[in-house]
C-alpha cells in the first residue's frame, strides 16, 4: 500500500496538473511522482552546476586567447614569409652550398635562441601583443603565453 499525501499547490500549477491529467494514461499521482523523482536526481546537479559553469568559462576565456594569439602567430608568419620570398634573390648555382652552410648555422643558433627564451619563461607573443595592445593585456602576465 502507498502513504497518502496531503498537498496544497497554487492555482496555477492546479490548472497545469489538471491539463495534464486529461492525456491518456496520466495521473496526478503518476505526474507528482515523476516530478518528484526528477528534482530528486537534479539535486546533485543544481550544486555542480556553478562549478562547472565556472570552469567552462575559463576554458572558454583561455581558448578565445589562444585562437587570438594564433591568429597573429599565422598572420606574422605569413608577412614574413611574403616579405623574405619577395626580397630575397636566387642565389647563384656556386653560391648556394657557401649558403646552405651559413643558413643551417642560423638555424641552429635559431632553436637555440627559442629554447632559451622559453626556458626562462620568455614569450614573443606577449612581446608582441603587449606592443600592439598594452591596455589589453590586464589578463595575461609578462612572459606568460605561447611562442
Amino acid at each position: 500500500m502507498k502513504p497518502r499525501h496531503h498537498l496544497y499547490l497554487n492555482d496555477e500549477l492546479t490548472e497545469q496538473l489538471e491539463r495534464l491529467c486529461k492525456r491518456p494514461g496520466a495521473s496526478k499521482s503518476a505526474i507528482v511522482a515523476d516530478a518528484l523523482k526528477a528534482y530528486f536526481a537534479r539535486g546533485a546537479a543544481i550544486e555542480i552546476d556553478p562549478v562547472i559553469k565556472a570552469r567552462l568559462d575559463k576554458t572558454g576565456r583561455s581558448l578565445a586567447r589562444i585562437e587570438r594569439d594564433q591568429q597573429i602567430l599565422l598572420e606574422t608568419l605569413g608577412l614574413f614569409i611574403r616579405y623574405q620570398l619577395t626580397i630575397t634573390a636566387p642565389l647563384p648555382e656556386a653560391d648556394q652550398a657557401a649558403a646552405k652552410a651559413v643558413g643551417s648555422e642560423r638555424f641552429e643558433t635559431f632553436i637555440a635562441q627559442i629554447g632559451r627564451r622559453l626556458s626562462a619563461g620568455k614569450s614573443l607573443t606577449t612581446e608582441v601583443l603587449n606592443r600592439i595592445a598594452p591596455d589589453g593585456m590586464e589578463g595575461r602576465r609578462a612572459g606568460e603565453g605561447r611562442a
